[in-house]
């Protein structure tokens, strides 16, 4: 979790998108992939940290088969983000802040969490919540200090 912090602060201050970070471990928590949230830098909706994430993963390890990784997310997957979890099958989720967290500073979330959507994916995906959340939850708050734009 604190790449994917690292990297969303990178993000921030470049004014790259929201104050989203992601990353991705193998079984042995070794580090596969790191981003950030690109919105604003790519001038794409889909540009999520998660979807950055999975797009650095499955390209270095030349696979769209993820199911030996876990993904480290600031904030709870969005319903895309977590769809892009699913088909990459994924076996844990691991965040800190929720999407209610992110829709308080603005951001156009759609109010439909992880569990949920777990149980409708039949996966069993493990899915633990609000890992260092005070730290993820800090990003917003440096997020709106440098006047970010939610979306």
């Amino acid at each position: 979790m604190e790449m994917a912090i690292r990297s969303a602060l990178q993000g921030i201050r470049r004014k790259h998108g929201g104050p989203f970070g992601a990353a991705i471990v193998d079984k042995n928590n070794k580090i596969i992939a790191v981003a950030h949230n690109t919105v604003w830098k790519d001038m794409n909706p889909t540009a999520h940290a998660e979807i950055n994430a999975i797009k650095k993963a499955c390209k270095k390890l030349s696979t769209i088969d993820l199911t030996e990784c876990a993904i480290y997310s600031t904030t709870e997957p969005c319903p895309m983000c977590f769809s892009a979890i699913h088909w990459a099958r994924m076996r844990k989720i691991v965040y800190g802040t929720s999407i209610s967290d992110a829709a308080k500073f603005g951001f156009n979330e759609m109010r439909i969490g992880n569990e949920h959507l777990n149980r409708c994916g039949r996966l069993g995906m493990k899915i633990v919540k609000g890992f260092m959340k005070d730290e993820c939850y800090n990003l917003f708050l440096k997020w709106k200090k440098m006047n970010g734009k939610p979306y």
